[in-house]
């Protein structure tokens, strides 16, 4: 007896919790969604001056001379050839 009630009890449960997804679900979507799109307009409205700081056709190019090496192959070690011995 106490297994059939608990079954009962619990497929109850199941369907219920089942019937407050089906409504509560859509409406938490569309919030997200809607805050989504609210960030996608805010963020076209605000002008971008990290990414086109410069009028547009002027052109710069930026160059970075290579550097020398400061330490002296010399000082590294001794270097041994490998003989392979069979």
């Amino acid at each position: 007896m106490g297994l059939i009630k608990f079954i009962l009890i619990s497929v109850l449960v199941m369907y219920i919790i089942r019937i407050i997804l089906r409504l509560i679900f859509p409406v938490v979507l569309r919030s997200m969604f809607s805050k989504v799109q609210q960030q996608a307009a805010n963020q076209s409205r605000q002008p971008n001056n990290q990414r086109y700081s410069k009028p547009e056709g002027d052109i710069s190019i930026e160059y970075v001379p290579p550097r020398e090496k400061k330490g002296n192959s010399d000082k590294l070690g001794d270097f041994v050839d490998y003989e392979e011995i069979k």
